[in-house]
């Protein structure tokens, strides 16, 4: 069980690894949005939009819901975003340190 559990998570983690596919978290952060309107959001061409939502989906991050030809992408889990920010301020966190470590090293 433990093994699965650990295989769960460095699939779902897979997401985190391409900057378009955190961008598109972070768009869908609170809000559903359209295919055109993540396309126009994120500037990428739909095709590969298309490819990265198919991932999230595939990784259960992300869920649509069709309305007429438009379909809507939402995150299926609002916990992702926690995860999403945490890893964003360690992230944060450790520039502040170099930048400081940087700062004392100029005045040495």
């Amino acid at each position: 069980m433990e093994n699965m559990i650990y295989e769960l998570h460095a699939r779902m983690c897979q997401v985190f690894t391409s900057p378009k596919r955190l961008e598109i978290l972070n768009l869908l952060r609170d809000k559903e949005l359209s295919v055109n309107e993540l396309a126009s959001a994120a500037n990428i061409p739909q095709a590969n939009l298309s490819q990265h939502l198919s991932i999230m989906r595939e990784k259960g991050i992300v869920k649509t819901r069709r309305e007429g030809i438009t379909i809507y992408y939402s995150l299926a889990n609002p916990k992702i975003i926690q995860a999403f920010d945490i890893i964003r301020e360690i992230l944060l966190e450790k520039l502040a340190q170099i930048e400081e470590m940087s700062k004392k090293l100029h005045k040495i």
